[in-house]
């Protein structure tokens, strides 16, 4: 068993004893149940836009605690002051060392905000409503193409937007009128290895009218110019920042070689 499949073995579990726990009623009395959302696709394709949905990650299975030193309002303070088209906030606890306060937290900040999260059940979109988020992630590798159909529609019907992440060929099925932003993840979940120039390929396959994001794997100015060249709009970026003492220092200063960049090409 893979550590995906773990994942949503654990989740499965999870997910039955938090709807045991809250009621759905509960969660739609959440003060901030019906805000106003703020649109990540929008955010992402503004053209003054940097693009990096900046995200706030404490740890994870395959590197182990990042940064446990930091708090999430410094942190996406920060971010968002720095000039992040969006945030990300991990909420699993149990594998990735966060929860939903983190986003609650977060949410003093006025950009779109992604729940980072294995979505297996509408509940957890309500969750995810119920905290403040803007968009889910929806990943292709743990969901079929009928449930992410599903799942999306619920998502859309409650006013969030969808980010689809795909990882090959045979997830491109789950691509659906729904999804209107789909993530290419440069890291294979299975094995972790990251390969940018597969993900290029596989963003040409992707249909058009797309908003594209790339995700993981992303530590160099180089690869977002290498990827806006290929038609990504987004660029989701967690570790590169967190394992800095300062991630919002670290953002900062790689936006700045960002704009430098930009600034040299015209």
């Amino acid at each position: 068993m893979n550590i995906l499949d773990t994942i949503i073995e654990y989740k499965r579990t999870e997910v039955a004893e938090r709807k045991a726990a809250v009621a759905t009623s509960t969660l739609e009395k959440s003060a901030i149940f019906w805000r106003r959302t703020l649109s990540l696709k929008a955010a992402l394709t503004d053209p003054g836009s940097t693009g990096i949905i900046a995200e706030f990650k404490r740890r994870s299975p395959s590197k182990g605690v990042i940064n446990d030193n930091v708090s999430v309002e410094d942190v996406t303070r920060g971010y968002t002051e720095g000039g992040a088209a969006c945030l990300s906030v991990l909420t699993d606890q149990h594998f990735f060392g966060g929860s939903d306060a983190d986003l609650l937290v977060a949410r003093v900040n006025e950009i779109p905000i992604l729940r980072k999260e294995f979505i297996i059940d509408e509940y957890q979109i309500l969750e995810a409503r119920a905290i403040g988020a803007d968009a889910i992630l929806l990943i292709a590798a743990c969901l079929t193409p009928a449930e992410v159909r599903r799942l999306a529609v619920f998502a859309r019907e409650l006013g969030l937007e969808v980010l689809l992440e795909i990882h090959n060929e045979e997830e491109l099925g789950h691509i659906c009128e729904e999804t209107e932003v789909v993530g290419v993840n440069n890291r294979d979940l299975k094995t972790f290895t990251v390969d940018i120039d597969r993900s290029i390929r596989l963003s040409r396959r992707i249909p058009a009218g797309k908003v594209l994001v790339a995700e993981s794997g992303i530590n160099k100015v180089q690869t977002i110019l290498q990827m806006k060249d290929a038609g990504f709009s987004g660029f989701l970026i967690g570790e590169n920042f967190m394992k800095a003492k300062d991630p919002a220092a670290a953002f900062l200063q790689f936006v700045g070689e960002l704009q430098g960049n930009h600034s040299m090409e015209k």
